[in-house]
């Protein structure tokens, strides 16, 4: 809290300061709810996993022998007889992504001798920072739009709950918006460079330890927002015009190279294999994995190959945003989940009721409108096609419920101020 208060004093105006603490609050509140949820609800399941069979571990062996410690630390599968008595109970000490939550936890932990709670307020309080600056960044570019972007980046409860316990989803929250945030320094701002270049190398490289997936999805759309930007510079019509073309071949060749260099070191990740991915994925989560197990949903026949995905592709970008619907949930957190996407329904209904059709398309030109609809349709297509279950699904959509949000409530802010001018 005191470090909060810090950080508050030297990022936040007069009217952002009053979001600061109920927005640091409620994700304190997700922290330790996420562990009881799993504690009473499920009896199970990651955090526990992450911790209690595995960061739990690794401190104990801090304290017995600082050196078996540090090797758990750095470990990389690998036994050896100084630490096996150790390693040897951790469940996810073989599984790359999961291990790279134990050992952030287990850090943590050694901070708070081995307080569950205490690691899960720093799991919160990293989620949080993170979405805070790149809140401010936002806040920068729409000053009108602060309470909206609050909304949209820490009052939605599936992001503030599932985004703030000791899970991969709190790690790769944060550390997207540490990424968006030094994008907007480094690209558009232009400030601090160097400090902002290793931030943004740091959350790459946090994102893609953990959830590959996530910088496939949001690494093209920074890119594509950046062309977009340099395109919507240009002063000229017909200087635009005809340069247009060029910039955008130029940034859909980056995005492309880089999400085909992305997959490289991991080849469920490789363009050729992501619609195999995506099958395997969602059958193993619908009928294996999955916590809910009347929670499940299917969007059809999904057999491996692209057809079927771009065939599915309308049903898994609905149901990652509007789905569960009201009739569809059989427990208490399908209930809160099919109330956000009611939420998200009734949002985007607001919006074409509100404005007229010709202005909402002239608006949704604008480069960080393009943005966030490339990123978080692009990203419910990816989790609503692998993922087949809506417990699972509030998870693992967390990531892209605000850019969605924000969004929509920028093009509301732009159709609204067209339809004044039209209207004059």
């Amino acid at each position: 809290m005191f470090l909060a208060y810090g950080i508050r004093e030297v990022s936040a105006d007069k009217e952002t300061k009053k979001y600061f603490f109920p927005a640091l609050l409620l994700k304190m509140i997700g922290a330790i709810g996420v562990g009881l949820i799993y504690q009473f609800y499920y009896g199970g399941g990651d955090t526990f996993s992450y911790y209690t069979h595995g960061a739990a571990h690794i401190v104990d062996a801090f304290y017995d022998n600082f050196s078996a410690g540090l090797k758990l630390l750095t470990a990389n599968g690998e036994f050896d007889a100084e630490t096996y008595k150790y390693s040897s109970k951790i469940w996810m000490y073989r599984d790359t992504t999961s291990y790279f939550i134990v050992r952030i936890a287990s850090v943590f932990g050694v901070l708070t001798y081995n307080s569950y709670a205490g690691v899960a307020l720093f799991f919160a309080f990293f989620s949080f920072w993170g979405l805070w600056m790149m809140y401010q960044s936002f806040c920068n570019i729409y000053p009108e739009l602060k309470l909206q972007f609050a909304i949209a980046i820490f009052f939605i409860p599936t992001v503030f709950f599932w985004g703030s316990g000791i899970l991969k989803d709190t790690v790769t929250l944060g550390a997207t918006g540490f990424l968006v945030y030094s994008f907007i320094q480094i690209f558009f701002e232009r400030r601090k460079l160097l400090w902002n270049i290793l931030l943004f190398l740091l959350s790459i490289y946090i994102i893609t330890s953990v959830k590959l997936y996530i910088f496939l999805c949001l690494m093209p759309a920074l890119i594509l927002w950046y062309f977009f930007y340099r395109i919507g510079n240009i002063s000229s019509l017909v200087a635009r015009i005809m340069v247009a073309p060029f910039l955008l071949i130029i940034g859909g060749g980056t995005a492309y190279f880089v999400a085909l260099k992305a997959g490289e070191d991991n080849k469920r990740y490789a363009l050729d294999q992501i619609a195999e991915t995506a099958q395997v994925t969602a059958y193993d989560i619908r009928y294996w994995t999955g916590k809910d197990a009347g929670s499940g949903y299917s969007l059809g026949k999904l057999d491996g190959t692209f057809g079927s995905m771009v065939r599915l592709a309308p049903q898994a970008i609905n149901v990652s945003l509007f789905r569960p619907y009201l009739w569809e949930v059989n427990n208490p957190l399908m209930l809160l989940s099919a109330l956000e996407a009611l939420f998200l329904l009734g949002l985007t209904i607001r919006l074409f009721y509100r404005n007229k059709f010709i202005h909402i398309t002239q608006s949704i030109r604008s480069p960080i409108i393009l943005f966030c609809l490339i990123f978080a349709i692009i990203f419910a297509f990816g989790v609503g096609i692998s993922t087949y279950n809506f417990g699972t699904l509030s998870r693992y959509r967390i990531v892209m419920v605000p850019f969605y949000v924000m969004a929509i409530f920028i093009l509301d802010f732009h159709a609204q101020m067209k339809n004044s001018s039209s209207a004059e």
